[in-house]
């Protein structure tokens, strides 16, 4: 994957930590907690989106038509907010990580750039499919929305291609340690790439697809079973549902892949104070004084799924130097995070099985009541898994922000004051996601009025454009 010079661990012990690096670390948390969230609506709700759409021309389905112009409507303004939330995210990389931009730059922004890229063709096409409903042929109008969905899925590969080359980076080459070469392919396309961005993407949809479908649930269980509200529903609970099993699939490939390159986040993982075979996978728990406390194991299980065998041996913590050693409190945190995105994830399993067994046999909705009240949690339930991996993924790296190369207190700003900026991004936000929630329930007021009953593309519709 190119040349990188990897500074020995054993030769960096940590030292006091900065004073700015707590609020830059609480800063980031909650911007990229926050924006994580909008993530997967600009990448598979336009897809789901597009579903509608396509249904709607294909087989003359008016309520699809109705639901995927809505639909756009709420995409743009979603698209608006992550804008926005996103740009923020691009300047607190210098603002409070200048170790990082300042000795990366030249390789961690190749991906930001990229990003940029599929970002302004997204804001373009967004732009012309709202406007092109009424004004342009069915079909002509259909195939302006592929690039924004094409976009959302390069854009997302972007960003995930530079949080995995934090997590096993390569294609540099660095002299007296200073970058002095860069391949921007294997930058791009570093050795945790491939299942890092097959993980995010699969888990928009997921994500994307159970919160709209959660809409609905709440929709119908209120009584509105009309057609309109079932396809709502089916559309994108079917996506969920299909990518429900792919993500178990890719994410036991995925703890695979960390156990042979990343072992220091795999032993956070697992809780695993010391290197040994025949380990248990431990539910719960958190690390008090290098032991694992409080947690329910599972013999030999962790082993068996990391190697195959019970004889597998998985290399603990005392395997990582001293000094850059995760504490006990960043290792309860991954271990916990973990738990919580597969235990989710498996409950959200057996919520699609459960819509699949009973949809294989009647063609139809389960009609227990049951069943749309955990639809209606459903989005809740993988917005949590959302958030927990990423928990998994940037605090699993720690104390690196970049492995091996850059610890995390060298990254972080060494002058000023982050607090204000901090308490700013805050104000932001807060005011970004309330506005944004005024102009959704307002959308569904004009609309609960029957204020756009037109049909796209229909009589009705052309009439009003005259």
């Amino acid at each position: 994957m190119g040349p990188v010079i990897v500074t020995l661990a054993g030769q960096h012990l940590a030292s006091a930590e900065p004073s700015q690096l707590l609020p830059a670390r609480e800063q980031m948390a909650f911007t990229l907690g926050f924006h994580i969230i909008l993530v997967p609506f600009g990448v598979a709700f336009t897809v789901i989106m597009m579903i509608a759409n396509y249904r709607g021309i294909k087989y003359g389905d008016e309520q699809a038509l109705l639901l995927a112009r809505r639909w756009s409507k709420v995409a743009a303004v979603l698209f608006a907010v992550g804008a926005v939330s996103g740009t923020v995210l691009s300047f607190e990389l210098g603002l409070l990580w200048p170790g990082l931009m300042g000795r990366f730059g030249a390789a961690y922004g190749i991906p930001f750039a990229i990003e940029g890229i599929f970002f302004f063709l997204e804001a373009i096409f967004v732009a012309i499919y709202i406007y092109g409903w009424d004004r342009l042929p069915p079909w002509a109008h259909f195939w302006t929305g592929l690039p924004v969905a094409l976009s959302g899925v390069g854009g997302t590969a972007s960003v995930v291609a530079a949080n995995a080359w934090m997590n096993q980076p390569g294609g540099i080459t660095l002299r007296n340690g200073r970058v002095v070469d860069v391949d921007p392919w294997a930058v791009i396309f570093n050795q945790a790439f491939w299942f890092e961005a097959l993980h995010m993407l699969i888990a928009a949809y997921i994500v994307a697809g159970f919160c709209v479908a959660s809409v609905y649930a709440i929709g119908m269980m209120k009584g509105r079973r009309d057609r309109y509200h079932r396809i709502g529903f089916l559309i994108p609970f079917t996506v969920a549902a299909v990518a429900m099993p792919i993500q178990i699939f890719v994410g036991d490939v995925v703890a695979r892949e960390v156990f042979h390159k990343e072992p220091a986040k795999f032993a956070a993982i697992e809780g695993l104070s010391r290197t040994d075979d025949h380990v248990p996978e431990t539910l719960g728990g958190v690390l008090i004084n290098g032991k694992l406390r409080y947690g329910l194991p599972i013999p030999d299980a962790a082993s068996l799924l990391s190697g195959f065998s019970p004889a597998t041996r998985i290399k603990g913590l005392d395997a990582i130097p001293a000094g850059v050693r995760p504490t006990d409190r960043q290792v309860s945190i991954v271990h916990l995070s973990f738990d919580v995105m597969v235990g989710t994830g498996f409950l959200l399993f057996a919520l699609a099985v459960w819509f699949g067994v009973v949809w294989w046999r009647r063609h139809d909705l389960p009609r227990s009541r049951w069943f749309l009240r955990a639809a209606a949690v459903s989005g809740v339930v993988a917005i949590v898994s959302l958030e927990t991996g990423w928990v998994v993924t940037e605090v699993g790296r720690q104390p690196w922000t970049v492995v091996g190369l850059l610890l995390t207190h060298d990254a972080v700003a060494t002058s000023g004051n982050l607090w204000p900026f901090f308490a700013g991004a805050v104000v932001i936000y807060v005011g970004v996601a309330v506005g944004a929630v005024l102009v959704l329930r307002e959308m569904h007021r004009r609309w609960q009025a029957g204020e756009d009953v037109a049909v796209p593309y229909g009589p009705d519709a052309v009439a009003s454009t005259r």
